[in-house]
């Protein structure tokens, strides 16, 4: 299966994308990793933008360049064809010697699951 590639926005400019590897299904959580375009640190720009957008910063740590956010509300996650993916809150978390992932969490049924059915199908085939 050829994963979708997401664009993710920050003030309608494009900054990277995902692919959303992981997921809560039941919980209509998905994540993945980020890969940046034209940002050479991520931590740098998360946290120039919380600052500046007055936007809580959960975790913090400079000397390793490490960050967590809060809910980014003027970021957009637009799959292949231009639908947003929106939910409750997207966060993103990483370090810029280990890379980013983003967050997207309470993804609402049944667009869950019309959007991400692998990971509907891979969580109910556990039980099976």
């Amino acid at each position: 299966m050829i994963n979708k590639r997401y664009k993710i926005l920050l003030d309608d400019q494009l900054i990277g994308a995902t692919e959303f590897e992981k997921a809560d299904a039941p919980m209509g959580v998905v994540f993945g990793s980020v890969a940046f375009e034209n940002i050479d640190s991520g931590y740098d720009f998360f946290k120039n933008h919380c600052l500046a957008n007055n936007i809580e910063i959960i975790f913090d740590h400079p000397e390793d360049k490490v960050i967590a956010t809060a809910n980014i509300p003027n970021m957009k996650i637009l799959n292949p064809n231009g639908v947003e993916i929106v939910g409750q809150a997207t966060t993103v978390e990483g370090m810029d010697n280990d890379g980013f992932e983003i967050t997207i969490l309470g993804v609402p049924y049944p667009f869950f699951e019309e959007e991400f059915p692998h990971h509907v199908k891979a969580y109910n085939e556990r039980f099976t």
